[in-house]
């Protein structure tokens, strides 16, 4: 039994799920939650990366 591509919810032109989120989203959110990071501990200097990669696997979850 095939899928509709409607049912599969994806675009019968692209064929990319709808809700993908494009890279520059992408990043531009994780780029918010890890300014969100630096600002809750005051924008302490160093944990620049981290904050990067908390975010980034956050996002991914």
């Amino acid at each position: 039994m095939a899928l509709s591509l409607k049912k599969a919810n994806i675009s019968p032109d692209t064929a990319v799920p709808i809700e993908s989120i494009c890279l520059p989203d992408r990043e531009a959110r994780i780029a918010e939650l890890a300014y969100l990071k630096a600002e809750s501990r005051g924008f302490e200097p160093g944990h620049e990366l981290e904050d990067w990669l908390e975010a980034e696997g956050e996002f991914l979850l």
